[in-house]
């Protein structure tokens, strides 16, 4: 039944009570209205199981069946109305007690309260009170129900209801019908009170609720009636004092009508108070019952066997239902104890990866540590782990992704150590590995770490790859006083060498005076001379045709004090994000030159500069006071542009480069082919030069690469741009290139980075010629 029907319900409500109230007049004489009123009530019967049977089949779980169960139940009381019309109607024996029709209509609150149990244990209640055995099948309710049904049967009992069954004679099925009809009333009225009372029932099945208890109150005051005129030996019934068994079934059925909608949330997440009405309501009839008692004792009338057991009754009940409020404080009990374990649990574990946190590894560490001290344990390694470039991956597949990164790491972390080890996440992208007793090999359970996390991993359907830097410290013996925040100082300063060292390396702590790798540091310390360990080797560029050296390329290295030696990629950025590029850059022009004239070889020599600083005054006066301080020909000295960082204004690197050609310097495009070069990038810088990437020349696809050679070495060829292939080590790689028309070439093959003092030149040439011809180079 829809809103929009309820106002014609509300109508027909109205139209049967007139009826009722019209047929007891009996203006057609009383056996017509005895026949009206039969014939309604069976009709309203009736109506209550084919609501109840066409509902239940279109509904499910305990919408039908609570459904089924009222069916039943007005199933048996319209046959029990049946049985009782042919003895009124037809037989002509009044109002015969006890009788088939009695049967019926008990039947029905049986079914009746069978399905307020089914209602009240389809309410959705929360996790923490769903096995609490007092909820189990609404058994609290029932209890509660049943100990305030006993208790105000007593107190009616004993003010009037006793004399009026007394009152039907020494027959006791005559009795026992009598009493059933108001005691099985009882209880299902005050069951569904309760329901209502104590909310008991889910929002959306409160309609049916409160029209299901209309109805049983209907039926309830007519039964009433019916006891009543029982009791005194009446002989008929009229048809006002049938409007409930009328009016009741016709409710009945509109509560079987309603279906629920979308349940409401209003009360979601509402903190639960307690309803001290709840608890006491019933013992406050137990307790007027236990008065009443009382005062009988007292004045001498001590209570009759129907209150001595239904009194009985009461007190078992009221037992019943603190054993089961006792198992409900024991669970409650357990589950705050499990709770503790939890919120320990959460206190000490990673939310995200389920591992240590900083605090349990902290205290693990202590423990260890002072274990240690004392001699009760054996060695510890603590092994520090930070993601590299881990903000790469947030910003590409966003912090859910790096969740699952984060996850997924931590199971490879965990696959590395032994079930006693310890692996925590420290925060962020930052773990932590505590290994405990004998450790055969530190170094090799961090190679093992490198090398499981270099597996690359799933995330959102992309293979990512993963690298790490790893800080290891094992700590001596004999060392004195060390302490937990000791180690793990000691681990992040290794770890963040080993980022400085170029990422995706594992540094073993070792004790120095300098501390870890500092290049800016160093090149501070200089203060514009040379750093301590700082040096340039030299790579030869040779003509392909007779792999002779035509030039040199400078290159830097740089070795800290404690004999690391510092890869240029990490020793480059350092002093690029310390702002300190441009004196590394004019360092290495300087020494350089320096080093090429000093040496007396009449090479070109190539020398890096950042793309940042390509149009910079300081860039042209490094270059040409160098020049002029060593006395260097201008045409013997190339600035390789390498592309780290984009060319910033292509117009103002276009007027740098002219400047530099009017000094007589040459300029190259490094790396052409990976980084920011392009095509638009050639177009719009004059170089004389480009070097060609290696990935352009690995013959990885030899075919392929040697075409997008012979393109690139042709399209050159017409901007009258010379060529130079880099990272040849193969003599394939070598015939590639040269088969695609390539004159010069860099690499392995031909000579790795030395001092220049151990470059074996067969041919000394006269320098590199102009780059009006790309082919021509010296």
């Amino acid at each position: 039944m829809t809103v929009r029907r309820y106002p014609v319900a509300i109508l027909l409500v109205f139209v049967v009570a007139a009826l009722v109230v019209v047929n007891g007049f009996a203006f057609w004489g009383d056996t017509f209205a005895l026949w009206v009123d039969d014939a309604m009530q069976l009709s309203a019967g009736l109506a209550g199981v084919v609501c109840g049977v066409v509902v239940a089949r279109r509904v499910r779980a305990h919408q039908r069946w609570w459904r089924v169960l009222v069916a039943l139940g007005m199933t048996g009381w319209s046959l029990g109305q049946c049985v009782w019309s042919w003895y009124q109607l037809i037989d002509g024996r009044g109002l015969p007690s006890p009788s088939l029709a009695d049967l019926g209509y008990l039947s029905f609150p049986v079914f009746a309260l069978a399905a307020l149990f089914v209602l009240a244990h389809a309410r959705s209640r929360p996790e923490r009170e769903r096995w609490q055995p007092a909820q189990w099948f609404g058994v609290a309710v029932v209890l509660d129900g049943l100990v305030v049904t006993g208790s105000l049967f007593i107190l009616t009992w004993t003010a009037a209801l006793g004399q009026v069954v007394r009152a039907t004679g020494p027959d006791s099925l005559t009795w026992a019908v009598a009493i059933a009809y108001p005691l099985t009333d009882l209880v299902v009225v005050v069951v569904a009170v309760l329901l209502v009372v104590f909310d008991r029932v889910d929002r959306p099945y409160r309609a049916n609720l409160l029209l299901a208890a209309v109805g049983i109150v209907a039926l309830a005051c007519s039964d009433s009636v019916f006891a009543y005129l029982v009791s005194i030996g009446a002989e008929s019934m009229k048809p006002w004092s049938d409007a409930g068994f009328v009016l009741g079934p016709l409710f009945i059925a509109f509560a079987l009508l309603v279906t629920p909608g979308t349940r409401r949330r209003d009360d979601a997440g509402q903190p639960l108070g307690v309803d001290w009405w709840q608890v006491a309501l019933p013992y406050l009839p137990v307790t007027a019952v236990a008065l009443l008692i009382t005062v009988q004792i007292v004045a001498g009338a001590g209570p009759d066997g129907v209150e001595v057991f239904v009194g009985a009754l009461v007190v078992f009940l009221v037992l019943a239902r603190q054993l089961l409020s006792l198992l409900d404080n024991r669970l409650l009990l357990r589950r705050v104890y499990e709770g503790q374990l939890q919120l320990t649990h959460q206190a000490y574990h990673d939310p995200l990866t389920g591992l240590a946190n900083r605090a349990l590894f902290a205290d693990r560490l202590d423990r260890a540590v002072e274990q240690g001290a004392e001699g009760g344990h054996g060695p510890l390694v603590l092994i520090f782990v930070d993601l590299d470039d881990f903000k790469e991956v947030n910003d590409r597949f966003g912090h859910a992704g790096g969740d699952v990164l984060l996850h997924a790491v931590a199971q490879r972390l965990l696959s590395c150590v032994r079930a006693g080890d310890t692996v925590a996440r420290l925060g962020g992208d930052e773990f932590a590995i505590l290994l405990e007793g004998e450790v055969d090999a530190p170094q090799a359970v961090a190679d093992r770490i490198q090398s499981a996390l270099r597996r690359p991993f799933a995330v959102h359907g992309t293979l990512v790859p993963v690298r790490a830097s790893m800080g290891l410290v094992v700590p001596d013996p004999a060392e004195p006083a060390i302490t937990a925040d000791v180690l793990l100082g000691r681990a992040d300063t290794s770890m963040y060498a080993g980022k400085r060292l170029g990422k995706d390396t594992t540094v073993v702590y070792h004790p120095s005076p300098d501390g870890p790798p500092d290049f800016p540091s160093a090149l501070r310390r200089a203060g514009g001379g040379l750093p301590d360990g700082f040096a340039l080797v030299y790579q030869p560029i040779v003509r392909l045709a007779d792999e002779q050296p035509v030039a040199v390329e400078a290159l830097a290295r740089w070795t800290a004090r404690d004999g690391t030696a510092v890869s240029p990629e990490t020793f480059v950025r350092a002093a690029e994000g310390a702002g300190l590029g441009a004196e590394l850059d004019a360092l290495v022009l300087d020494l350089a030159c320096r080093e090429i004239t000093a040496a007396g070889i009449d090479l070109t020599v190539h020398v890096n500069v950042c793309a940042s600083r390509l149009g910079a005054a300081a860039l042209e006066q490094s270059v040409e006071s160098a020049l002029d301080r060593y006395g260097l020909p201008a045409e013997r000295l190339i600035v390789e542009i390498t592309e780290t960082v984009p060319v910033p204004d292509l117009a103002a690197g276009a007027a740098a480069i002219r400047r530099l050609q009017d000094l007589g310097v040459r300029v190259a495009l490094d790396d052409f082919g990976a980084g920011y070069s392009s095509l638009t990038v050639l177009h719009a810088l004059p170089v004389d030069l480009i070097k060609l990437d290696r990935a352009l020349t690995t013959g990885v696809r030899p075919d392929r690469d040697a075409a997008l050679c012979r393109s690139l070495v042709g399209l050159c060829a017409d901007l009258e741009v010379a060529v130079v292939a880099e990272g040849i080590e193969t003599a394939e790689q070598a015939e590639l290139v040269t088969r695609a028309g390539c004159p010069t070439a860099q690499g392995y093959r031909f000579g790795r980075p030395a001092g220049l003092a151990s470059l074996r030149l067969s041919t000394l040439s006269a320098g590199w010629p102009g780059a009006a011809s790309p082919e021509r180079v010296s």
